[in-house]
């Protein structure tokens, strides 16, 4: 009793947080004390299955912070990890008291370490490597100890950096075999022959200026460069990370330990989860990276501002930014890249004014109005196929997206169900629901969308923290699709993907066709401002919590929790024998059972069993998905090595048997079906004004007409056609 109370009391001061916590409770001058007191707090009472912050907490948020910070056991010593042992069963005391001195010793010497490493590396790779030397590398990192002295430390790195520099060594010889005519294998060379090559010359295909050969040593030297310049671009970003960066790391590190799904997202990482799920930012549309100091457009989003403004283009760098108030231009060539998106994005309306460098050197102001932009490639997508003279309808839908400030404005399950009324005025007779590698998304847009195909019915149940069981339901009676119903999923059908293919399969109402089961995420999260809980706030942005508040489960009382959605007609894929899913994953939460809720199966299903045999007897005798099944296991074998010679002629003739190996599994992208695929006619018209709409619809479609399991889908709809009778109305059966 005492513990739902205090769920409540939660529930009430998160809706009321202005006025509702103390100053003395929620305000401290720092930020980071402020920040643990928070989380802390909000995990303690309002996580679905709070864990007792102690010692053993604090051990392993001790493992798993220090693996984060030094994945491949090259930066700290032996005695780096004894000095912070004093501090591993000490976490959980510091963070009730709000103490940072663990973090503070840590983010201290990862400093120190990271300017010794870079001194390190660059003079590792100041030197040629020996590759016929007989060792080998583990890239099990996890099995490696730390290393005790500077020798150590340098001989690990040498070992690593070879290990990146062999693979830059092999491509360089094998593109100067290709360049050449005379094909003469590089490597079987004489030394001589080797220190003399660069004096041939010939004729590239991409060019008919004369290219030099260049010799063994020139390319090793080569190789060296790519990998010291990969890293020197790796340093150039954690140059720019700031301790709030790394303070988020260990703050995730915490919350980590109480499910894999709970994240504290810094206040620039709230505002790209915000983008993810609501498919929509306000800017001038266009995607950035930074190499070495440089702001580089990598490519322009169709239908955006700047696509509109038609002078920006792909290879663009930005060197200056300024603001329509008059103010000076602000140089942004070496600023941080969030930094330099935050001085470029702004309000819908307002002009923004680029200093760039075009791809012909040239130098221009561009003023550009911002405006709402929208990744078209997040939202749902529709298509029409003929099969056996019947037509179809096919939706891709990658997430399930809302809008996070007003649910109306636009969200997953009101896009499908325009897309569905449209596929219903082109005649289609069957329908495919693609949710592969669906994440999931908002719990609300999954209960809407589930009602398309149902008259009404729970769709979901849920138990909150405190273990109080809801059943939520769809009460519209408007079914808008009534007719043959396939979802395909795969193990990265994750979350309300997970809901939507469950509940259809309990009712009966569609087939599940893909993985042996989806991806295991049976929980829901909620994401809280942080800025709501805190009075009088003076320390900037304190960005926002996802946590778990509940576990959902099947309408038939079974969770999906590690377990996934079985689907009722397997078929083999790439990931088949990979360790993908919730199971996988560290800390998930258990998997249990509850009672079932009452619903009434859909009366449409007297063929699915019949369906579903068919379906399995294809799927036996087909050889693209025996080849498929093949190429997964040669997959996990390929993934599962750990050793690797570091001597070039030994890891020559593994990637060449390797190589070998692979030939059997290229037909596996030669593979066509006998379908075309056809965009509706609202997008016709869109794409007759919009050619990079156009390139994405017809890449997606030939894409299509290479996918065995969408052929096999459909073969399914075919199976299923005949039980039912299709009303054509749109938004049909309404009582």
């Amino acid at each position: 009793m005492k513990r739902n109370y205090k769920i409540l009391l939660l529930a009430l001061m998160l809706a009321f947080a202005s006025c509702s916590f103390t100053t003395k409770t929620f305000e401290d001058p720092d930020k980071d004390k402020l920040l643990m007191q928070l989380i802390t707090y909000v995990l303690e009472e309002g996580h679905y299955s709070p864990k007792e912050i102690n010692d053993e907490f604090s051990e392993s948020v001790f493992r798993a912070y220090l693996d984060q910070l030094d994945p491949f056991k090259r930066y700290f010593y032996a005695s780096d990890i004894k000095e912070f042992e004093a501090y591993k069963d000490k976490i959980d005391d510091q963070l009730k008291n709000q103490d940072l001195t663990f973090f503070n010793l840590t983010h201290g010497r990862l400093l120190q370490r990271l300017k010794e490493s870079q001194e390190m590396y660059r003079d590792v790779l100041a030197n040629p490597f020996d590759y016929s030397v007989d060792e080998t590398i583990n890239t099990e990192y996890k099995k490696l100890a730390y290393v005790n002295s500077k020798k150590e430390m340098r001989e690990r790195w040498r070992t690593q950096l070879k290990f990146s520099a062999i693979a830059n060594y092999d491509d360089l010889i094998s593109q100067q075999e290709n360049t050449f005519s005379d094909k003469k294998k590089v490597q079987d060379m004489t030394a001589v022959e080797g220190e003399l090559v660069d004096y041939d010359v010939a004729e590239t295909k991409e060019s008919k200026e004369p290219k030099e050969k260049k010799s063994l040593t020139e390319l090793e030297a080569e190789a060296r460069k790519t990998t010291l310049n990969s890293l020197n671009e790796l340093y150039d970003y954690i140059d720019e990370r700031k301790r709030e960066d790394w303070f988020g790391v260990y703050l995730n590190a915490i919350v980590a330990e109480f499910d894999p799904h709970t994240f504290y997202y810094a206040p620039e990482d709230k505002e790209r989860f915000d983008v993810a799920m609501s498919g929509k930012f306000e800017g001038i549309g266009a995607r950035l990276q930074k190499k070495m100091d440089v702001v580089t457009i990598i490519e322009i989003i169709s239908g955006g501002p700047a696509w509109k403004n038609n002078e920006l283009e792909a290879g663009d760098q930005i060197l200056k930014v300024q603001q329509d108030d008059g103010e000076p231009s602000v140089s942004i060539v070496g600023m941080r890249l969030e930094d330099a998106v935050k001085l470029i994005k702004g309000p819908k309306g307002t002009n923004v004014i680029l200093t760039v460098k075009k791809v012909d050197g040239t130098i221009q102001d561009l003023t550009i109005t911002r405006d709402v932009v929208e990744l078209e490639e997040v939202y749902a997508k529709s298509t029409t196929v003929i099969k056996d003279d019947k037509k179809f309808g096919v939706i891709n839908l990658p997430g399930f997206y809302v809008n996070m400030e007003d649910y109306k404005k636009r969200n997953a399950a009101t896009d499908v169900k325009l897309e569905i009324e449209r596929l219903k005025e082109e005649g289609i007779e069957g329908l495919v629901l693609d949710l592969r590698n669906n994440g999931g998304g908002s719990l609300q847009t999954v209960i809407d969308m589930a009602g398309l195909f149902i008259k009404e019915g729970p769709i979901v149940q849920v138990k909150t923290t405190g273990g109080q069981k809801e059943v939520l339901r769809d009460k519209d009676k408007t079914i808008t699709w009534d007719g043959p119903l396939v979802i395909l999923v795969n193990e990265n059908s994750a979350s309300a993907s997970e809901i939507l293919a469950a509940a259809m399969q309990d009712y009966k109402r569609a087939l599940v066709i893909g993985s042996k089961q989806t991806f295991g995420k049976g929980t829901v999260q909620t994401v809280l401002d942080l800025n709501r809980m805190v009075r009088n706030n003076t320390s900037g942005d304190m960005g926002a919590l996802k946590y778990t508040i509940q576990k959902y489960y099947r309408i038939n009382g079974g969770s999906t929790q590690l377990e996934g959605v079985k689907s009722d007609v397997v078929v083999p894929d790439r990931y088949s024998y990979i360790a993908l899913g919730e199971k996988n994953q560290d800390n998930p939460l258990a998997y249990d059972k509850i009672s079932a809720t009452d619903y009434k199966i859909w009366e449409h299903n007297s063929d699915y069993q019949k369906a579903i045999d068919k379906s399995n007897a294809r799927i036996a005798i087909n050889e693209q998905l025996k080849l498929i099944d093949d190429n997964a296991r040669w997959v996990k074998k390929i993934r599962d090595k750990e050793e690797y010679s570091l001597k070039y002629d030994t890891y020559k003739a593994a990637l060449k048997l390797n190589e070998e190996e692979a030939k059997r599994f290229e037909k596996l992208t030669d593979y066509k079906t006998n379908l075309t695929y056809s965009s509706l006619p609202y997008e016709n018209e869109l794409m007759a004004a919009d050619s990079i709409l156009k390139e994405k619809r017809d890449r997606w479609h030939k894409a299509l007409s290479q996918d065995v399991y969408v052929e096999e889908a459909l073969n399914v709809l075919n199976d299923l056609r005949g039980s039912y009778t299709i009303k054509k109305v749109v938004n049909n059966m309404k009582e």
